[in-house]
């Protein structure tokens, strides 16, 4: 072996070779979350897990275009300077985290009585 290429790998200019022969599969640790977090990236927002069980057990869901809309009073909401806002879409009442561009909370308007939405400084509707 070279000599210069020892002293050179004890220096630490040369690093051992790694393996090429096995792709590396990325822990979902690493990917952060997975699908969920590809999801929430393709979105633009994101749902807390409260949200998802709140519309889960009301059997409430949305189609793309409703998403679409729902990224948009996020928008809307951003561009005025919000930081917690109530988003109505299609009759569905969903407290936002503006900041994080998180649902905090949702709830659809089928309710008996009424429904009262403290700590918000904006509304939209879409």
């Amino acid at each position: 072996m070279d000599p210069r290429l020892t002293a050179a790998s004890r220096l630490g200019l040369v690093r051992p070779l790694e393996r090429t022969d096995v792709p590396a599969r990325p822990r979902a640790t690493e990917t952060g979350g997975g699908f969920r977090a590809a999801l929430d990236g393709a979105l633009g927002f994101k749902f807390s897990a409260h949200a998802e069980e709140r519309l889960r057990s009301r059997g409430v869901s949305f189609d793309a275009g409703q998403l679409t809309r729902l990224g948009q009073g996020i928008d809307a909401a951003a561009s005025k300077g919000s930081r917690e806002a109530l988003v109505l879409v299609d009759g569905v009442a969903m407290v936002i985290a503006v900041k994080n561009r998180t649902v905090v909370t949702a709830m659809p308007g089928e309710n008996d009585g009424p429904s009262v939405f403290t700590n918000i400084d904006a509304a939209v509707i879409t």
